[in-house]
């Protein structure tokens, strides 16, 4: 490592696969404790002779040899470790002093220093005690698809299959002669890869994936109990929530439900592609949550989470991730969490090819807000893309009345356009509630007559 890269990661500070430690004439304890979490993790790289805040304290000549003894014979000691971890040392000249890092890779197996088994999250070394977390490392360092899992006791009555002639619209609208318009219900299932044999057990039937993409609501809360995604709308920060909605359908009414509450929370904006005018908020929405819906650990009891503020669109998902760290356009390589479900979202039209999701987000975001998006892999997964914001009217969102001004201005679009809906004056850009709350002010005043019912409700000029 040259010593311009070791100035670049000291800036940085402490990361999840980065450590700093001061270290005298031997490792302290708590050297080997990040020792048995790196390895337990993502890997990381240990730097001896450097102090907690990036500092560099350096290492005695003397001291070297003796230090990478230890670190060898603790590692190597079954009574210490259970099992022992692999490494590397690279010694750094740094200026006038010297640095050794320590490399540990990812291991496949299972870690225990002193007993106690450790993992990394962000920057500190916590010793796992849950069941739950202990069956997420597993399942991770096993490589397993926990989408693939059969139920052999789950039949065809236990899924929604009247949606499968959606299912076969959808793939013909994407791909004209796609092959699922001429199958049944059972062949189409095989052929996505929902009804097979698990050849490690032998059990034949249908497969996690199944339940969860096309499953009755209590046979998912069955299957997969921890399954659901907690959507929130909030305006004031100090507020528990302005709208909500918990989701625990299949995936593919679950993605139409959460589509649907973006849409009406966020503002639009259209842009001019190449000839297609397309709108940025949609496809920005279709990415982030098709990306929260299908590449998720969906054994894991840590709930999807999925808020809406005056700021940003955000997510945060159980992932079994392979690395931790930011996911940029040029810096990630695509690994595949579902690759059945993903699969067939795919088919279906909610989603494209691996990697696709990342690299529109940072192309459409910045058109949409003007920053780019923050995506971060890690056990868990975290996105966030800003949101626009129009130029707001008389922007209300503490439920004052509105002014006259805004009163004028609203009338005089119902006016202008024969009819309007709140959500059409939410797209010129007023705030929804001051929309509302003039609207009212309207209808009380005469001035404009509502037509329909609540959903479908239009505002027509009073005669």
């Amino acid at each position: 490592m040259k010593r311009e890269t070791l100035s670049e990661i000291l800036a940085v500070g402490e990361t999840t696969n980065i450590e700093f430690k001061r270290c005298g004439q031997q490792p302290e304890k708590d050297t080997f404790e990040t020792v048995c979490s790196f390895a337990n993790t993502f890997g990381g790289s240990i730097f001896l002779g450097v102090e907690d805040d990036g500092v560099v304290s350096g290492l005695k000549p003397s001291a070297l040899l003796p230090i990478k003894r230890n670190v060898v014979n603790v590692v190597n000691n079954p009574k210490l470790f259970d099992s022992p971890v692999a490494f590397e040392f690279e010694q750094i000249d740094f200026d006038d002093k010297v640095v050794l890092r320590l490399w540990i890779p990812p291991s496949p197996n299972m870690h225990r220093f002193k007993g106690e088994i450790y993992e990394r999250l962000e920057d500190s070394d916590v010793i796992v005690r849950s069941a739950s977390r202990l069956a997420e490392i597993c399942i991770r360092k096993q490589g397993l698809y926990t989408e693939q899992r059969v139920y052999k006791y789950v039949d065809l009555a236990d899924l929604k299959l009247d949606m499968l002639d959606g299912v076969r619209e959808r793939a013909a609208r994407k791909q004209p002669d796609h092959e699922w318009a001429r199958l049944g219900n059972e062949q189409l299932l095989r052929s996505a890869g929902l009804l097979g044999k698990d050849f490690s057990t032998g059990d034949e039937g249908l497969n996690l994936a199944a339940v969860l993409l096309l499953g009755k609501d209590e046979v998912i809360r069955s299957v997969c109990p921890p399954y659901k995604t907690d959507a929130v709308w909030r305006i004031d920060p100090d507020s528990r929530y302005d709208d909500r909605i918990v989701v625990r359908c299949n995936l593919i009414e679950a993605y139409d439900l959460l589509a649907d509450f973006c849409r009406k929370h966020m503002p639009d904006r259209f842009f001019l592609d190449g000839a297609e005018s397309i709108s940025l908020r949609d496809v920005i929405v279709r990415e982030v949550i098709a990306n929260c819906l299908i590449h998720r650990e969906f054994t894991s009891p840590y709930p999807a989470r999925m808020l809406i503020d005056s700021v940003a669109l955000q997510t945060e998902n159980a992932s079994k991730a392979m690395f931790a760290g930011p996911i940029t356009p040029t810096g990630f390589s695509p690994l595949p969490k579902n690759p059945i479900i993903s699969s067939f979202f795919s088919a279906i039209g909610l989603a494209e090819e691996l990697g696709s999701g990342t690299r529109n987000l940072f192309k459409y975001s910045p058109r949409y807000s003007g920053s780019d998006p923050e995506l971060v892999e890690g056990t868990v997964f975290t996105a966030r893309v800003p949101i626009y914001r129009p130029s707001r009217r008389g922007a209300d969102a503490s439920g004052a009345a509105p002014s006259p001004g805004i009163a004028s201005e609203i009338a005089k679009l119902v006016s202008e356009r024969g009819s309007l809906t709140v959500a059409e004056a939410v797209e010129a850009g007023y705030p929804r509630r001051t929309v509302q709350r003039a609207m009212s002010k309207l209808v009380e005043e005469g001035a404009v007559v509502p037509m329909g019912n609540t959903r479908s409700r239009r505002y027509v000029p009073a005669r």
